[in-house]
């Protein structure tokens, strides 16, 4: 059984995506921070699940959190065949670059970054030993254009430098059989991030050519996809699932 590791999987977008990879019949190793009635919540729907689910506590942060959750995937499992970076800390505050904290501007890129680094150092020898990897970042519309972003500067920085590296990983490992690509979501805003396409379909979404929202559905079935064996003639890819927002030049803040 192929195992999958999702950071921050037990609610928003990587909720469907641990939902996406246990209906395909992988166990799943999901890591949260600090929302355990999310995580309770998750348990209670998927209890079918119970034996193929773990959940560790983590900060995605911090270099001995993301240690201790390979550690104890490893001691559970044996194997760690995906790397789902989707958790990317966020600051909804809207202001400059000269306004941020040390702390803030900190949290952005080693939330967003290092973090990548820190579970790819050790994810990486696992895989290679494997012969077999799937490593899937996170970057935001636009991403691979290194477009500036008007109050989200941190963020944006740490993206754009994570599609550089997404990049360089997919060069370095392709040799033993590891891909690496990058998802860039389009507008998907609170309770869509949970929704289906099906619930998608009832609504009008004026700011999206297809006319309605991209969900965290669509997000969980293109990361099933790359993470499938027979797809690993793409890598090193910046795939936009943005519902064709992306080509018509006009940035959603």
């Amino acid at each position: 059984m192929r195992h999958a590791l999702i950071t921050a999987g037990s609610k928003g977008l990587g909720k469907k995506v641990t939902e996406e990879f246990l209906k395909k019949g992988f166990s799943v190793t999901v890591s949260y921070r600090k929302d355990t009635s999310a995580v309770d919540e998750f348990q209670a729907k998927f209890s079918y699940y119970r034996d193929h689910l773990h959940f560790v506590q983590a900060d995605v942060t911090k270099k001995e959190d993301l240690s201790k959750m390979i550690d104890q995937t490893l001691e559970q499992f044996g194997r760690i065949d995906c790397l789902i970076n989707n958790a990317g800390p966020y600051i909804f505050e809207r202001k400059k670059l000269a306004d941020y904290t040390d702390e803030e501007w900190y949290q952005m890129i080693e939330g967003n970054l290092s973090s990548v680094f820190h579970l790819f150092k050790k994810v990486v020898p696992i895989m290679r030993k494997q012969k077999y990897g799937r490593i899937i970042t996170y970057g935001f519309q636009g991403a691979a254009t290194s477009p500036g972003w008007l109050h989200r500067s941190a963020f944006s920085a740490a993206k754009v430098g994570l599609v550089s590296l997404t990049k360089s990983i997919s060069i370095e490992e392709a040799e033993h059989g590891i891909t690496a690509n990058m998802i860039c979501p389009g507008n998907i805003v609170g309770e869509m991030k949970e929704a289906t396409i099906e619930t998608s379909r009832r609504l009008t979404d004026q700011h999206t050519p297809i006319g309605r929202s991209g969900t965290g559905e669509d997000i969980a079935r293109t990361i099933a996809f790359l993470c499938e064996e027979n797809s690993d003639m793409i890598t090193g890819s910046i795939i936009e699932v943005t519902g064709g927002a992306n080509v018509i030049h006009r940035f959603l803040v």
